[in-house]
């Protein structure tokens, strides 16, 4: 099932090939600052459709790419990799998505996850 989602303003769309199964929170200082609960994806997962001069891009260290909407603000999507055993893999990326900007989807019924983020490095 194929499940849209957009930033407020639309400027930043995506769809994802099918609904999240879970919910995740990040215990990282961004993500908790942030207030976004996330759902992971692999690239190929993810269509966006992004107005080139809506899209900001953050990175602390480099290693995620954080997105939001410069011209509303929403936190969208994050460039990831993948984590095993607290390292990253840099060979098999993933998307975080926003669940949160999910259209018409009620993600709290969805279980729960978190992550340690403060800890992984």
């Amino acid at each position: 099932m194929t499940t849209l989602a957009s930033c407020h303003c639309g400027a930043i769309k995506f769809e994802v090939s099918e609904a999240p199964a879970t919910v995740t929170v990040c215990t990282c200082t961004f993500c908790t600052k942030r207030g976004t609960l996330c759902t992971y994806y692999t690239p190929a997962q993810v269509k966006l459709s992004v107005t080139p001069q809506a899209d900001a891009v953050y990175s602390r260290n480099g290693m995620n790419k954080h997105h939001h909407c410069n011209v509303c603000g929403c936190g969208t999507f994050s460039e990831v990799p993948t984590w095993t055993d607290y390292k990253p893999d840099f060979d098999n990326p993933r998307v975080s998505v926003n669940v949160r900007l999910f259209d018409e989807f009620d993600f709290a019924s969805l279980p729960e996850e978190t992550i340690d983020g403060r800890n992984l490095l």
